[in-house]
């Protein structure tokens, strides 16, 4: 800022007191009772920023602002600061508004407006500037990192006013309960921000965004974010897919070899129990793909996918067992089996009905000529029912075998 001789402030104050002293206006008494109003103001590093004094009752006493340093700014509407940031809104007996452009941390601190009674009374308001926190970047990634490492980053913001915060999230997920640290930088008035985030390394995490997020008033909801893409190698993973899970002589079969790793392992490596392919003509192999035209007997065994990369290898195995097609249950034969399951149950209930019936009517029966037979409540059992019948032993064996 650069100032007027500071005599020429001090007389410009001194010309509004003896003003206000030798006006026939000073003799009315309507604005002793009356104080300035002013308020407190925030404003954002670089923003612009009004100040307003008023005065509800005025009988044309002067308005006048002044800076932390008590120097004036503006005594009615004559500036007295040569300072360009520094521009006159509006200035009557009743309000005196300035505004502040580009404000800087230095202009932080308390106003005065005083109106020029006698005595002079004043009101304060403090104005308060945020400092922007600067973009925050991470450090501490090397690319690219191995499976199973420790993954150690920060992530630093300079120039808050207050202290900003910092989040960290892993795509859109945040992660919670990093350790955090803030330092005054060297003009005394802004914070440094520095947030730490420890991981190992997953192949999970190959291809996620690691995002560092700086929060502050002074960012109107709108966030500052580094990004980070996590690149991790790892070593490579297999399996074996068949085309068909049932293989049957004379058909053809694929075996795909799917492999997976950082970096991509290529080409993959196909043997058979243990020794290369036995026949060439009939078992090709395209890329991750082994093709036998037509299998026989013979193809039988183990066959192995192995992949390798930087990082490591890794295998699979597939045991192909080859069936006989005509060997195998068609459905003609399913159907025949069913039925012929069937009539035995069947013929084997038959069977176990006509029995039961023949018990039961052969009792039945004996019961009837037991009960006929019967002619006295002497009879202890049937034989003695029968012979007691007729009066007499008499044929008495021949009715007990026809009972019988």
């Amino acid at each position: 800022m650069i100032l007027q001789p500071s005599a020429l402030v001090c007389l410009s104050s001194l010309w509004g007191v003896i003003v206000q002293a030798a006006s026939p206006r000073n003799k009315q008494k309507p604005s002793q009772g009356q104080f300035p109003v002013t308020q407190n103001a925030t404003v954002v590093e670089g923003g612009t920023i009004n100040l307003t004094c008023r005065v509800d009752q005025n009988d044309n006493t002067s308005l006048q602002w002044s800076n932390p340093a008590q120097q004036t700014l503006y005594f009615d509407d004559k500036k007295a600061l040569r300072d360009n940031r520094i521009e006159l809104v509006r200035a009557s007996w009743h309000e005196l508004i300035i505004s502040i452009s580009d404000v800087a941390l230095s202009d932080e601190g308390q106003y005065t407006c005083s109106l020029f009674t006698m005595p002079v009374k004043t009101s304060k308001a403090f104005l308060t500037v945020l400092g922007v926190p600067e973009n925050p970047h991470i450090t501490g990634f090397t690319s690219p990192t191995m499976e199973g490492e420790i993954i150690q980053l920060t992530c630093k913001s300079s120039g808050s006013k207050p202290a900003a915060d910092i989040r960290w999230f892993k795509n859109d997920q945040e992660i919670k309960g990093m350790r955090k640290i803030k330092e005054q930088d060297n003009n005394g008035k802004t914070f440094t921000v520095i947030s730490f985030l420890d991981f190992q390394g997953d192949r999970r995490d190959d291809g996620a965004i690691i995002r560092c997020r700086v929060d502050h008033e002074s960012l109107n909801s709108t966030p500052q974010i580094a990004k980070q893409v996590l690149e991790i190698h790892y070593t490579p993973t297999v399996r074996i897919l068949p085309s068909t899970l049932l293989p049957q002589e004379g058909q053809p079969l694929i075996l795909t070899c799917e492999s997976k790793g950082k970096p991509l392992p290529e080409p993959v490596l196909w043997t058979k129990d243990g020794g290369e392919l036995p026949d060439p003509e009939r078992m090709t192999v395209n890329g991750r793909e082994l093709t036998i035209s037509f299998l026989n007997k013979t193809d039988n065994g183990t066959y192995r996918c192995e992949a390798t990369n930087s990082i490591g290898q890794s295998s699979a195995e597939y045991v192909l067992i080859i069936n006989d097609p005509n060997a195998l249950p068609g459905p003609v034969a399913t159907d025949h089996a069913l039925i012929g399951g069937i009539v035995a149950v069947v013929v084997f209930v038959t069977l176990c009905s006509i029995i039961l019936l023949g018990r039961y009517l052969a009792r039945h029966k004996g019961t009837y000529l037991t009960n006929e037979a019967k002619g006295a409540d002497d009879a202890p059992d049937a034989d003695t029912a029968i012979i007691n019948a007729e009066g007499s032993q008499v044929n008495a064996e021949e009715k007990k075998e026809y009972f019988i």
